[in-house]
């Protein structure tokens, strides 16, 4: 992937194709994207070597933004259960990144409160489901032992 490995010289045989002519290798003007949250991040030495050879770019969460906002609202969101929102991962976000045992890679981005389908039916419940199925286990393992942290997170959840 680095710069200096991207001429067809470089092309590596494609594992799966069956023909040996089957060849792939990135072009000098094809720029890769890649996306890790630093919770996720696991082996020391592979995280180094990837901020070795690429940039990066920090992506905080989009709460509060029109696009956000807008997103949910074509779902059928509204505009109270969108404050809501707003305010609970706000919040949460907040004391995330001020906590010193965790920081600001290991805030929640908005993906969690972004459907594909229409929530109109039940927003109240959606909500709630996310919060307590996916952010609260969240918490839960980024926590750890340190339950005075735990609490004062959970209690931003339940408000």
């Amino acid at each position: 992937l680095e710069h200096d490995k991207r001429d067809p010289e470089f092309a590596m045989q494609l594992a799966y194709s069956g023909n040996e002519d089957d060849s792939f290798y990135v072009p000098a003007n094809v720029m890769i994207l890649g996306l890790m949250n630093t919770a996720d991040r696991s082996l020391a030495v592979v995280d180094y070597a990837l901020r070795r050879r690429f940039g990066f770019y920090t992506l905080p969460p989009r709460y509060g933004t029109s696009d956000f906002a807008d997103h949910l609202v074509d779902m059928g969101i509204s505009d109270k259960c969108l404050a809501r929102i707003n305010t609970i991962m706000t919040s949460l976000n907040s004391e995330i990144s001020n906590s010193k045992a965790l920081g600001r890679g290991f805030v929640i981005g908005h993906s969690f409160f972004c459907p594909r389908e229409s929530v109109v039916q039940d927003e109240d419940t959606w909500v709630n489901q996310v919060l307590r199925y996916e952010i609260q286990p969240l918490l839960e393992e980024y926590c750890g032992t340190q339950q005075a942290l735990l609490g004062r997170l959970q209690a931003i959840l339940d408000s």
